[in-house]
């Protein structure tokens, strides 16, 4: 069975690394502001107590009002410095939010995997210095050079006494004193070696895990060299992960990942449009001696969500096929979302707020630096919320649920019992009267047309609805390979010939780059198998994909 990096590996090593550098990060700049603040206080206070001081040894009173006088402007200075800093770091984190897009342009995306590798060196042992440190034996000598040597006149009276208790003292001075050396000699030297044994284990733990990671490195390059699923998902996660973006923001999402079309599909929780300041300006009013707030206009945070929501979109995008270095995606599809709550039910709820699908020729063609970012989205075919403020929701692009694992067989002890029916079962007839109950279902007036004289066409469609409705055409394609843009470019010669104001293709597989390219500004619309599963789910029938195989 093929490892899989998504579960474990990803949160190891990327999701914690990235955070941990953007905390790094964001702490560092937390601590240069402090600085900067404590500076700013401690030279304010400074100047106080310079004033403090010269009044007390002021000399007339006319001195002491002059000294009153400078210790209010100074503490008014103060005051207006207060507001101007607020001011600044408003203004700059709003700076922040309008170049989100903008952020990412001069970075490289791609991640090199010898990036991935420890690169820290294990240091060497190093014991403390009070136990290493050399400190001579006792000396015998110096013990006894400090005793009186016998004079004449003791020595010829033979009075030793005095001596001989003198040298025996500084003998058992010198044996206390070379027994107590011993001693913390000895456990100066346990203590090393049990330092040492310490350190050893270690330095064998963290040998290991330079070993494992370098192995999981090799593996993960392997497979992401081969173009594995899971590992190209890993790649991915790793890039978004690694994406800086201003404080407030929380990252959550998940990838999908299609082998046969080579889309990788984004559900991107988006922020709140809370990550706005509130605050326009910050005033010093000096009768109050309080700092007030202005309101920001609910217009400019409207229209500044707005452009937060259309750049994470196209900057997830942008880093994603800029680090694709295995050229293993062609097509991107983005759904980013809020978390909220339904006011009737207080349950929680997740609208989408843009979808958005292309491919990486077409998007690769954009110059993101000079792009209206909601001009570019709606070009590039995107559902784009009018109203994301009050989570007006679009429909997505593609159901991220129905993209993962629809297109292999459960290994399970389950599978043998479900009970939903398999489409590629199906004969092309009965796929065609599927796909046309499915779309009667949906409220269209359907009817299949003979397969021998249809043209192309497996079953015409009328939208009752005025203005909007009209003729659809519909094509059904069982296949279990990939479709390619002919079967595409086909339809639409048939929706004109057809006099029709849309054409669907509903297939059991993926469509390639190119079909999903040459349908995009035109009335056409692409269901895949996902797709197809999804749509059959919401008239009430539950369906499953299983490819033959080879």
């Amino acid at each position: 069975m093929a490892k899989s990096f998504t579960s474990n590996w990803m949160k190891a090593v990327a999701r914690d690394a990235a955070r941990a550098s953007r905390e790094a990060e964001t702490n560092r700049k937390r601590l240069l502001k402090a600085q900067a603040a404590q500076l700013k206080a401690a030279e304010r206070q400074r100047k106080q107590a310079e004033i403090a001081a010269r009044r007390q040894m002021a000399q007339s009173e006319k001195e002491r009002k002059q000294l009153d006088k400078e210790a209010k402007q100074q503490y008014i200075d103060g005051r207006i410095e207060e507001t101007e800093e607020k001011n600044e770091t408003n203004a700059n984190y709003i700076l922040e939010l309008s170049k989100i897009l903008e952020h990412t342009l001069d970075i490289d995306d791609a991640i090199e995997f010898a990036s991935l590798r420890v690169k820290d060196e294990f240091p060497s042992f190093s014991p403390p210095q009070e136990l290493i440190m050399v400190v001579p034996r006792p000396d015998k000598q110096n013990y006894l050079k400090s005793i009186k040597s016998m004079g004449f006149l003791e020595n010829a009276l033979g009075m030793k006494g005095r001596y001989q208790r003198e040298v025996q003292a500084a003998e058992a001075e010198y044996d206390n004193a070379l027994k107590a050396y011993d001693a913390l000699a000895y456990e100066k030297k346990s203590k090393v070696e049990q330092l040492k044994a310490e350190y050893d284990v270690s330095r064998e733990a963290f040998l290991r895990k330079v070993q494992q990671r370098d192995q999981e490195v090799s593996e993960l390059e392997a497979a992401y060299k081969s173009g594995d699923p899971s590992a190209i998902k890993t790649y991915t996660a790793m890039v978004l992960e690694r994406s800086e973006y201003p404080e407030g923001f929380t990252k959550s999402f998940r990838l999908a990942y299609a082998p046969e079309s080579k889309e990788m599909v984004v559900e991107y929780e988006l922020p709140w449009i809370n990550v706005i300041p509130n605050v326009a300006e910050y005033k010093y009013n000096k009768s109050k001696d309080e700092i007030v707030e202005k309101g920001r206009k609910s217009n400019d945070i409207k229209a500044t969500y707005q452009d937060i929501v259309a750049a994470i979109a196209i900057r997830t995008i942008h880093e994603i096929l800029e680090a694709d270095q295995g050229n293993h995606i062609q097509v991107v599809t983005f759904n980013g979302f809020v978390t909220t709550s339904d006011p009737a039910t207080g349950k929680d709820t997740h609208p989408c707020l843009v979808s958005v699908r292309t491919t990486k020729d077409s998007f690769n063609e954009l110059n993101l630096s000079r792009v209206d970012k909601l001009v570019c989205l709606r070009n590039l075919g995107a559902q784009v919320s009018s109203r994301p403020d009050e989570q007006l929701p679009v429909k997505p692009v593609v159901e991220f649920d129905m993209i993962d694992k629809r297109f292999i067989e459960q290994n399970d002890v389950l599978s043998g019992i479900d009970s939903r029916p398999n489409l590629m079962e199906l004969t092309p007839g009965e796929f065609e009267n599927l796909v046309s109950n499915l779309f009667g279902k949906m409220g269209l007036e359907t009817k299949l047309t003979r397969a021998s004289k249809d043209g192309g066409v497996d079953a015409v469609a009328f939208d009752i609805r005025p203005i909007l409705g009209g003729k659809v055409v519909i094509q059904a394609k069982r296949h279990k390979n990939t479709v390619g843009v002919s079967a595409v470019r086909d339809l639409y010669g048939t929706m004109l010939n057809e006099g029709a104001s849309k054409g669907i293709i509903v297939a059991t597989s993926s469509y390639g780059p190119d079909a999903y390219e040459f349908g995009k500004d035109k009335p056409l619309e692409l269901i895949d198998g996902g797709g197809l599963l999804y749509l059959l789910d919401q008239v009430g029938v539950k369906a499953k994909i299983i490819m033959p195989k080879e």
